[in-house]
């Protein structure tokens, strides 16, 4: 399977914009349970004020899906669901419908290709902007996904409207921005090891026509026949379903890597109870003398389970959205 063809034209930002805010609902839909998961894994272990008397504990990634099931039911996976998806139509919108719009205007003028400094400034913008925007709905996301491990009395919210309301009540409206400046880190690294690396692999495999799906008989193993690239990139026969199988595989893989050690951060600040962390500083200080270097790679098995899953899914989703979106109307 080889899914729609490329269009002729490039698809306008517009569509991207749209693609890509519908592709990351899919993929959190696909991929949400990990995330959970993952949540849960991090701050499981944290000294809490007021202190928590809860002895549940969770064992990797299928013991803490199994033991969410049998304390809090099958409806504990999806917990803030509402608020991921909102968060993904605000946010991978932007950060990733915007990416190649960006990437253009870091691109010198009469560039024959855009460099790695071009792909990497854009990432870091659309990424940075994008938290800016969406900061709130991150924030009741990771506060519900951590609330389910409470015991049934000690839930701070009842819906994602209240989490909203409480949160800008109790705490402020800047308690909504909560955790901006990790979240601004943790999505920069996130997007260049997203999209840049997503970019370089498909360049890299375009290039070399290894998708192409024909192959020679001669020799002891099939090798790709080349086929001169056409002069519009969009129309070449290897950027097919294959090829971003495996450039999204590439791109989960080195984002969960350079972003868990920020990403473990953020999850405790945006769940710290008020006057827990003085800052982000002190939430890492208090992390590393509690659990060591290890701590910071916490739910590392699931935050790859989940983001590798959710790379495939997205930006597969991502490019047939923008190849559907592009055909003709009749």
């Amino acid at each position: 399977m080889v899914g729609l063809k490329p269009p002729e034209v490039p698809p306008k930002a517009t569509v991207k914009f749209v693609s890509a805010g519908m592709a990351a609902c899919i993929a959190d839909l696909c991929t949400f349970p990990l995330d959970t998961a993952k949540v849960r894994l991090q701050i499981q272990g944290e000294v809490r004020i007021p202190r928590s008397t809860s002895t549940m504990e969770y064992r990797g990634v299928l013991g803490t899906l199994s033991t969410m099931v049998k304390m809090e039911g099958p409806r504990s996976l999806y917990s803030g669901l509402v608020a991921g998806l909102q968060r993904q139509m605000s946010f991978a919108s932007i950060r990733i419908g915007l990416y190649d719009s960006v990437k253009q205007l870091y691109t010198p003028k009469g560039a024959e290709s855009t460099g790695l400094a071009a792909r990497v400034l854009a990432g870091c913008t659309t990424g940075a902007v994008a938290v800016t925007c969406a900061q709130p709905t991150d924030v009741v996301k990771v506060r519900f996904q951590a609330n389910g491990a409470l015991p049934e009395s000690s839930r701070r919210y009842s819906g994602t409207v209240d989490a909203y309301r409480t949160i800008a009540r109790e705490e402020g409206i800047r308690g909504l921005w909560r955790g901006t400046l990790p979240n601004i880190a943790r999505n920069a690294i996130v997007n260049c090891g997203e999209l840049v690396t997503y970019d370089l692999i498909k360049d890299a495999l375009l290039r070399a026509q290894l998708m192409t799906g024909e192959t020679s008989t001669k020799g002891m193993w099939p090798r790709t026949i080349p086929i001169p690239m056409t002069l519009n990139p969009w129309l070449c026969p290897a950027d097919n379903v294959p090829c971003h199988f495996v450039a999204a595989f590439g791109a989960g893989f080195c984002a969960t890597v350079v972003a868990s050690p920020v990403d473990v951060v953020k999850t405790r600040y945006m769940n710290a109870s008020p006057g827990q962390y003085r800052n982000v500083l002190s939430c890492l200080l208090a992390l590393l003398m509690q659990d060591g270097l290890a701590g910071l790679y916490k739910g590392f098995i699931p935050s790859f389970l989940r983001l590798g899953s959710w790379n495939v899914v997205m930006f597969i989703s991502y490019e047939q959205l923008q190849r559907a979106l592009a055909l003709p109307r009749p």
